[in-house]
């Protein structure tokens, strides 16, 4: 259960703390940058990032699956498993439209020069993570307050 515990936590850290540092310190400090720097820079490292929030994923949805029968399935759980269940789950779909919609359609515009595209996909790419941040912190809060 240790094992599977830290999995999940590690997952969480790299998945949400690397949503938290990518809105609220990347993107406010590139703002400074014009767009043919500023759009690239944003694409190659949404890029990245995708890749690994895949894998905390993974790491996250096993764990989870391992821990919830461990604890005897979801009839045996309490109901802040299930909120937090509920809320990944979404923060999962979220994450897969962001990386097969938004994203292509970002560095395709980056990588023909079409700035005005680049940036409307990048709002769109900003509002996903601020949703998706959003609800990892309030998944974040359920599992610590949750645990009684």
């Amino acid at each position: 259960m240790h094992i599977a515990r830290w999995l999940h936590i590690l997952g969480v850290v790299v998945w949400v703390g690397g949503m938290f540092f990518a809105h609220m310190a990347l993107r406010p400090s590139a703002q400074a940058l014009p767009p043919p720097q500023r759009l690239p820079l944003l694409a190659a490292t949404l890029a990245r990032f995708v890749g690994w929030a895949g894998v905390a994923i993974a790491a996250i949805l096993g764990s989870g699956a391992v821990m919830i029968v461990m604890m005897g399935g979801f009839a045996a759980v309490n109901a802040s498993v299930h909120a937090m269940t509920g809320l990944g789950v979404l923060m999962m779909l979220i994450y897969g439209h962001l990386a097969l919609g938004p994203l292509p359609r970002l560095r395709a515009a980056v990588a023909e020069g079409v700035w005005e595209r680049a940036g409307a996909a990048m709002t769109q790419v900003r509002r996903l993570v601020a949703v998706n941040l959003v609800l990892g912190l309030v998944t974040l809060t359920i599992a610590v307050l949750g645990r009684g």
